[in-house]
């Protein structure tokens, strides 16, 4: 992204100029003289979606508050009577949809950086060129644009929590066989890799899970954060892979395996 527009959306300039923006579009509505529905509902609706965009709001709490803003101020300047209440859902409605609340104890959707796995296929050699690569909460489906890139033989899998994202997933990655469901409930076992992005408090479970299912030789590559055991002790990483703005990518190589 160019430089300058980063600076204009930088927190919490990004939420001022949604804000403004659906106040703008509320004026331009009523002074077209559309329904006082259209007027509040749209610019409520712009608000949710621009809140969706991580550039925009990167964590749960400033996407509520980016699609709160504009209904928020409306109702503090007394300006929504009339307003039928469903309208005031709309932007509710739409974050739980992208964010089920089961999965707010996960990471939020955070695009995988274009060419940040370029290296990645050197680091981390495939023991079958056609084996299972799989995106543990793929989101948008970036990761596995750049998993797909990097192993273009590979046959690629991704689980989402969201319906939104996992439809949004799906129709970008036509190469990948993407499912809803739980990341966690996931068998990693016939899995030649496994990438994934988490909060650092959930670093050890995901550590976890991978030693007792995943085979000798096999990876688990963790975008941003290190892997950490049970007492919080960082595990020795096969690679680093350096990315802009100082995040990394961690490499690690399974060892025999643990089932439990």
């Amino acid at each position: 992204m160019h430089a300058g527009l980063t600076r204009l959306l930088t927190w919490p300039l990004a939420a001022l100029w949604v804000w403004g923006l659906a106040w703008a579009l509320a004026w331009a509505l009523r002074a077209a003289g559309a329904p006082l529905w259209a007027c509040l509902g749209l610019p409520t609706a712009l608000g949710a979606l621009a809140a969706l965009w991580p550039v925009v709001a990167g964590t749960v709490w400033r996407q509520l508050w980016v699609a709160g803003g504009f209904p928020l101020s409306v109702l503090a300047l007394g300006q929504g009577t009339g307003v039928a209440a469903v309208w005031w859902l709309l932007p509710l409605a739409v974050l739980l949809l992208a964010y089920p609340l089961r999965a707010w104890r996960d990471a939020p959707v955070f695009p995988t950086p274009r060419g940040a796995l370029r290296e990645l296929a050197r680091q981390a050699p495939l023991r079958t060129p056609t084996g299972r690569v799989h995106d543990a909460g793929c989101g948008m489906g970036d990761g596995l644009i750049e998993l797909h890139a990097a192993y273009p033989q590979a046959r690629l899998t991704g689980v989402e929590w969201s319906w939104l994202w996992r439809t949004v997933a799906a129709l970008r990655c036509r190469f990948a066989h993407v499912r809803q469901g739980d990341m966690w409930a996931e068998d990693w076992g016939d899995c030649e890799l496994v990438y994934l992005f988490q909060r650092p408090e959930t670093m050890p479970r995901a550590l976890a899970k991978a030693r007792a299912e995943m085979r000798t030789g096999t990876w688990l590559v963790s975008l941003a954060f290190e892997a950490v055991d049970a007492q919080g002790r960082p595990v020795p990483a096969h690679a680093r892979l350096h990315l802009p703005g100082g995040r990394a990518v961690w490499v690690y190589r399974m060892g025999p395996a643990r089932r439990r």
